[in-house]
């Protein structure tokens, strides 16, 4: 089961996540958030977006939203923007 271990904010809706396997991607959010749902909304304000935290392995913000590492991790690899994080190895 893939997990995030670790994630850093690169710019505007943009995350760079580091996963359980070794390896690492930048997931650009703004697809998501053009669906205007009532749980994304909130993350329009970039200081709002900027307080996500990692629980469970999961990408998740305080008013419920939680995003599947796995879903994400799948994405990100048939985007071609998947690639082994050289300095876990």
């Amino acid at each position: 089961m893939i997990k995030i271990v670790k994630a850093k904010y690169i710019e505007h809706k943009t995350i760079r996540l580091w996963f359980s396997d070794q390896t690492v991607g930048d997931y650009d959010l703004q697809l998501l958030l053009d669906k205007q749902t009532e749980l994304v909304i909130p993350l329009q304000d970039e200081g709002y977006f900027k307080r996500f935290f990692i629980e469970l392995g999961a990408l998740c913000w305080k008013n419920g939203l939680e995003l599947s590492p796995g879903n994400i991790h799948n994405k990100l690899k048939q985007q071609g923007k998947l690639q082994r994080d050289l300095k876990a190895a």
